[in-house]
């Protein structure tokens, strides 16, 4: 993959997400603040931006979601569930509920 192509695909992601997160705020904003990691304040700009503003940032060089989760043991849970799904993404999310939103800096 050329880094021109790379560029491109993430460009796709983003905007994908940025469209994601927004529907998903101007639907629900509290369970959307919760499965998307973020402060009430991001959420909130997220809500106001325009087409063209997510445009914009969609084509920023860089990743704008990123993984929720520091611990491996959060991602094996997700990953190598043994016998009940169910309960392992449950324990997952739980154990991802108690750590803190993501605040721009």
């Amino acid at each position: 993959m050329t880094t021109e192509e790379m560029m491109s695909e993430i460009r796709d992601a983003n905007l994908g997400y940025l469209m994601l997160a927004q529907q998903m705020i101007r639907a629900d904003k509290a369970t959307a603040i919760f499965r998307l990691g973020i402060s009430k304040e991001i959420a909130t700009l997220i809500e106001s931006l325009s087409n063209s503003q997510i445009t914009k940032l969609a084509s920023s060089q860089m990743m704008l979601a990123r993984f929720r989760f520091e611990d491996g043991a959060i991602l094996g849970m997700l990953t190598n569930y043994k016998k009940d799904r169910a309960l392992s993404n449950a324990h997952a999310t739980v154990l991802m509920a108690g750590q803190a939103v993501e605040a721009m800096a």
